[in-house]
């Protein structure tokens, strides 16, 4: 069930039609008529809005109709994730179902080869072989019910469609590549570093400078959102985040799209994508406010914490979702106490999978260390430095190392596109 609201201005009264609309071979509709009253103001360039309402004065002439599409997750009142989106078409008037089957041969999604896993294991991400399309590239490696793990080499974008995820908020991170993601609010530039948040129900497209491109992608079945620690109780980063607001980049150069025609659009839903075709081009969007837009942030950007002796890895936190965190290793000064130990102690997981995804730099913990690389050290077994890496980190003042980790609070299960890439002998490399 989809719910649009249309409004039409009447003096300082807005009355609203509400309708609902269940596609399937049979639509059956439900209509309601409201009248509230106006109160927020919102303009979009010379366009100007009034109320969260379907109220679209403009210039004062009424000539055309808008609607306000309200996007909510969770409930209505979850307030953090609000949003209003101004849209030239009602995209309800034509929704065609694609055949079926022909979705489902496009992705495998959480084809577990190993749910009991209680070994440290490691898996060469840059071995994941690189395909023509944005989809098929995604590959599941490591999942649970909270999040997928996705490694992804797609020498192509969204080329002839469109994509949303209605059942998980996605994290795409740039390992290698630049590009532009399109959405219904507008542009948002990514290279190298970059962190692309996308809350779920955002139709995009994905667009790529060059065909080489490697990106790390969790989709969490829960918003993505900054640590509580960081945050005030009316959600601003306070003074001590690692980050701030001004690192945070919203989407730009929002282009109204007034096109009639036929956009297929893959929606995923419970692991399996269906394909849709919207009759009027998906981002015809003249404006919206709210908090539930996907927006980018540059690991770069990140400022590390250090202190005297070394902290433990929630410092590097850098978002949380429900029973999982992201965490960003960056270039940084070592411990500076006079008989500090930069080498982090050995360490037994009780409460989480650790997932470390190697960007970049030097690691002074590990030998052998590759770009792409992922190690898992499940709940339950001890991990730390590899031998020598105590000894040689002593005297250091600093570490180029990048890197991003995801904290898992319930046990990965392994799927069958990680077994190829595996580092069979990675648990044996903590032997003298």
């Amino acid at each position: 069930m989809i719910w649009h609201n249309v409004g039409v201005l009447y003096s300082r009264i807005a009355f609203s039609v509400s309708y609902g609309s269940v596609y399937s071979e049979s639509s059956q509709f439900t209509f309601s008529i409201s009248v509230f009253n106006l109160s927020k103001n919102f303009i979009v360039g010379s366009v100007f809005f009034r109320n969260k309402y379907d109220v679209f004065d403009v210039f004062g002439t009424y000539k055309r109709l808008y609607r306000n599409n309200f996007i909510g997750s969770r409930t209505i009142t979850f307030d953090r994730n609000k949003l209003k989106i101004i849209i030239n078409n009602l995209l309800s008037k034509f929704f065609q179902f694609s055949i079926w089957f022909n979705s489902f041969k496009l992705i495998k999604i959480r084809s577990i080869s190993n749910n009991k896993n209680m070994q440290n294991r490691c898996y060469k991400g840059f071995n994941i072989k690189p395909e023509n399309d944005f989809l098929k590239s995604r590959k599941p490696v490591l999942v649970n019910n909270d999040c997928h793990v996705i490694l992804a080499a797609p020498t192509k974008g969204t080329e002839g469609y469109f994509y949303k995820n209605s059942g998980a908020d996605e994290m795409l991170f740039i390992h290698e590549g630049k590009g532009v993601l399109k959405t219904v609010y507008g542009e948002l530039p990514f290279s190298y570093g970059d962190y692309l948040i996308v809350p779920r129900g955002t139709i995009y497209q994905i667009s790529f400078e060059t065909e080489n491109n490697r990106l790390l992608i969790v989709e969490a079945f829960s918003p993505f959102r900054y640590p509580k620690r960081y945050c005030n109780h009316a959600g601003q980063l306070l003074e001590h985040s690692p980050f701030c607001e001004r690192d945070i980049r919203e989407p730009q150069n929002l282009t109204t799209h007034d096109e009639k025609g036929d956009f297929l659009v893959y929606i995923k839903r419970d692991n399996l994508l269906y394909p849709y075709h919207y009759q009027y081009h998906p981002f015809d969007a003249v404006g919206w406010d709210g908090c539930h837009y996907p927006f980018a942030f540059s690991i770069h950007d990140f400022e590390p914490i250090t202190g005297r002796v070394h902290l433990p890895p929630p410092i590097h936190q850098t978002f949380e979702a429900h029973n999982l965190v992201i965490c960003s290793f960056v270039p940084r000064k070592y411990d500076y106490h006079p008989l500090a130990i930069p080498a982090p102690y050995h360490h037994s997981n009780v409460d989480s999978d650790e997932v470390l995804y190697y960007v970049d730099g030097d690691f002074m913990s590990r030998k052998h260390v590759e770009k792409g690389m992922i190690t898992v050290h499940p709940i339950g077994i001890p991990h730390g430095p590899h031998p020598g890496a105590v000894e040689r980190s002593i005297g250091k003042e600093a570490t180029q190392e990048l890197a991003v980790m995801v904290d898992t609070f319930k046990s990965l299960w392994i799927c069958e596109d990680a077994l190829p890439i595996e580092d069979a002998n990675y648990y044996k490399s903590w032997m003298d």
